[in-house]
């Protein structure tokens, strides 16, 4: 009895190391290698409010157990011994899929309750006491039936991966992806395709995959290929370092064979006749792995240049990389390659927080909606007749250039910017290279004094300027103030891993959603270290309707069509049937283009859309959809209450009604700036009269609260209730206030809270200050 009364009064803690872990080592699992307690699995999501951004919960599991390092098998939830056995099993179940292991468990420190993901007819779930915890062979023995793992291939499969200095792990989602395709590829499967959102590291996932099957003897001779020479070199140094002198970049010369990792540029090996004879020095067998980085490109069409490459080595196994598989009638991905081993998406990167959240700004012109006509006879700026049609906006920018249009974009642009970061780096996609120099001219207009202090704040970054592609490392390295703005048509689409990039400009119709994908992955990165959380779209040509289509962040759906005697892959054309080339018209069927200086042009429609909980933007309202979302969650006004009036800590609230989705920024453009959170969800969604942060704070001072306090308490807690209403509930909750103007002008933080007594006394002086806050009057 006394033993079932000790154990009830642990904690969750207390139950794993004096039950759980003993349970485990006593059946032979490595407390070093094979147990790992307490392991988190994402960030935890990005949520945004203003200029600032914090992190939402971050997933974990209280134990993973692995056959070796990197090759999970099983997951357990504890709890402590006030819950059932099975109380986490749910819980326990959710990593499980997560993490992609078969066996789960959950544990109260009294038994275990198993749940064997492997049967599919009979028990699926028992309890097994403590002692009879599976052994590591038992479950990798079972892992193995389950997969189709004979003896012959187990080495391969339990290869180690790279054990990495810094002691860099893989993240959950390319374990899986790694784990899967190292799998497949032992079991025999030459044809392998991996989505993954960019941004999530496809480049690291591709070199543990080729370590371990190089380590482990299945392929001996790698080729990496990639379509930017950016791309292989930023791999040659970064991810695939660790080949050394056992890898090579392929160039335009004799090729030498005693090399066992070669990475090259497609370009480098198709073309004409020269460039061919390069990839055929190799015999067709010599590579027995092929790794095609963006294989949604070239390589996806059944009569490219690249595809000659892997019909060479079509005996070699290939795997395929890409964010965005290309699926159409004429050109598929999945045919080629089958369908997708795994995919990890943007809105999951998003929801992990890897990846950065966005906002979109859709603006909307007046000649854009209306379109545009010219006067009978009239002739633009050089003089030629204009002819005599009403020119929309698939016209603007590539057969009529309306000047004012343009300066009113980087008009925008840079208001925006000089309303929140100006050095922010800024890539404006336009539709072609000549409106990508006349949009940097009118940048640099527009920010004359930072072009004055260093011409390179603003500049063109586009596939026939040798200066501005000279600039492109300068653009993506973090610690690189210059270029900060730069204006490209084609070549910033892909591939370049711009961490620190917070504003995209899309000046730019975009009809591919393969295109709109890519370039949206220009901003999904984050870097930390640099402030980079999240980014905004500026849209000028509702290119951003795509997030509407089920297909943006959907599952690739193979939809290709053969057809034995049409051209399997078309050149891509323009709006107007004629060839586009690098964001131009053939310079054989350029059209006619049309200068207008004088026009003026105006905004006509400018709305904000917020990425919702669900990983879409939000198209509603944003009453609506606050009104709905915090519904679902409080059934009445006094459920919202309570739980507000019930938290110490205001600010968790805050935080899990960001996490919720709800766009508290938007809710203060649309209502005020002025209120707090509660009054912003009392108000939108139960309808109550909302009272300002400067009128809860003018209450409290006429309810005679600070009479209780001696003279300096009164001081300090008046400047408390000035920077609630100037800045809000958060600021003050923090003992960082202390630190700041003009609270910090009554001395340090240590002096400030010896005036009332000490930490503790402060802290209930403040939790009273707020309960009189938000008193019911």
């Amino acid at each position: 009895m006394s033993e079932a009364i000790d154990k009830k009064s642990l904690s969750e803690r207390d139950i794993c190391t004096k039950y759980i872990t003993p349970a485990l080592t006593s059946r032979g699992w490595d407390i070093n290698t094979q147990i790992r307690e307490e392991v988190t699995l994402t960030k935890g999501r990005v949520i945004v409010r203003g200029k600032l951004a914090s992190r939402g919960e971050q997933k974990r599991a209280d134990y993973v157990l692995y056959h070796k390092p990197g090759v999970p098998l099983a997951v357990i939830e504890a709890k402590d011994n006030n819950h059932g056995v099975s109380a986490g099993m749910q819980q326990a179940i959710a990593t499980g899929e997560l993490i992609d292991v078969p066996f789960i468990f959950s544990s109260n420190g009294d038994a275990f309750m198993m749940c064997d993901r492997t049967i599919s007819e009979g028990q699926r779930e028992r309890e097994i006491p403590l002692h009879q915890f599976p052994t590591p062979q038992e479950l990798w023995q079972k892992y193995c039936d389950w997969k189709g793992i004979d003896s012959d291939i187990q080495p391969i499969v339990a290869q180690d991966y790279y054990p990495s200095p810094d002691k860099k792990q893989p993240r959950y989602y390319q374990q899986i992806a790694i784990n899967r395709t190292i799998e497949a590829i032992a079991k025999g499967q030459n044809r392998i395709l991996l989505v993954m959102a960019t941004g999530t590291g496809k480049t690291f996932t591709a070199f543990q995959i080729i370590w371990r099957l190089w380590k482990s003897g299945a392929k001996k001779r790698i080729l990496f290929l990639a379509d930017r020479n950016i791309l292989v070199d930023q791999t040659r140094v970064n991810d695939f370092k660790p080949f050394g002198a056992r890898m090579t970049k392929i160039q335009k010369r004799q090729i030498d064979t005693s090399y066992e990792i070669y990475l090259c540029l497609y370009q480098a090996v198709t073309g004409n006749e020269e460039a061919k004879n390069i990839y055929r020095q190799f015999s067709p067998g010599f590579f027995d792995l092929i790794i095609i980085d963006e294989c949604h490109r070239g390589s996806a069409a059944e009569d490219s240049a690249w595809r000659e490459i892997l019909e060479y080595f079509r005996n070699a196994t290939q795997i395929g990389l890409t964010a965005t598989p290309r699926e159409t009638e004429e050109v598929s991905n999945s045919f080629y390659f089958g369908e997708s081993l795994f995919t990890y998406s943007l809105k999951q990167g998003i929801e992990d927080g890897f990846l950065a959240p966005y906002k979109v700004i859709r603006i909307d012109f007046d000649t854009d909606l209306s379109g545009w006509k010219p006067k009978p006879g009239q002739r633009d700026k050089y003089g030629k007749e204009i002819p005599d049609q009403v020119f929309n906006q698939r016209d603007f920018d590539r057969t009529l250039v309306l000047e004012k249009r343009t300066e009113l974009v980087a008009r925008i642009i840079s208001d925006y910017l000089k309303s929140s970061d100006r050095f922010a780096k800024t890539i404006v996609f336009c539709e072609t290279t000549d409106h990508a120099e006349r949009m940097r001219v009118a940048l640099v207009n527009e920010n004359t004094d930072l072009v004055a202090e260093n011409n390179r704040y603003v500049m063109r970054i586009t596939g026939d300027d040798a200066q501005g592609k000279a600039e492109l490392d300068n653009f993506i390295d973090p610690e690189s103030k210059y270029p900060t703005i730069v204006t490209t048509s084609e070549l910033l689409t892909t591939g370049v891993d711009a961490k620190t990039c917070k504003l995209i400009v899309l000046d730019q119709r975009i009809l591919s959603m393969t295109k709109f994908k890519q370039i949206v992955g220009r901003g999904t990165r984050i870097d930390e270290d640099y402030g980079k959380m999240f980014f905004t779209i500026i849209d000028f040509k509702k290119a951003t309707q795509l997030f509407a289509d089920p297909d943006f962040d959907g599952e690739p759906v193979q939809i290709y069509k053969p057809k034995p005697n049409d051209p399997i892959n078309p050149p891509d054309h323009g709006d107007d049937g004629q060839i586009i080339d690098d964001g131009e018209l053939s310079r054989k069927q350029k059209r006619e283009k049309y200068v207008i200086a004088d026009e003026e042009v105006a905004v006509a429609f400018i709305r904000e859309q917020y990425h919702g909980k669900d990983g879409k933007l939000i198209t509603e309202s944003i009453k609506d959809y606050t009104r709905k979302t915090v519904s679902q969650e409080y059934a009445s006004l006094d459920a919202f209450l309570k739980k507000w009036h019930s938290s110490e800590q205001k600010q968790a609230i805050i935080q899990e009604l960001q996490e919720l989705g709800v766009p508290l920024e938007g809710l203060e453009k649309e209502i005020g700036k002025d209120f707090d959170p509660l009054d912003l969800i009392c108000h939108v969604v139960f309808d109550q009269p909302p009272l300002t942060r400067k009128e809860r704070a003018n209450n409290v001072r006429k309810r005679n609260y600070f009479s209780k306090y001696g003279e300096q308490t009164r001081t300090v807690l008046n400047a408390l209730l000035d920077k609630y209403a100037d800045e809000g509930i958060e600021d003050i909750e923090s003992l960082d206030v202390l630190k700041v103007k003009p609270i910090s002008d009554l001395g340090t933080p240590l002096e400030i809270i010896k005036i009332f007594g000490g930490k503790q006394a402060y802290l209930q002086a403040l939790s009273v200050l707020k309960s009189e806050l938000y008193r019911v009057s």
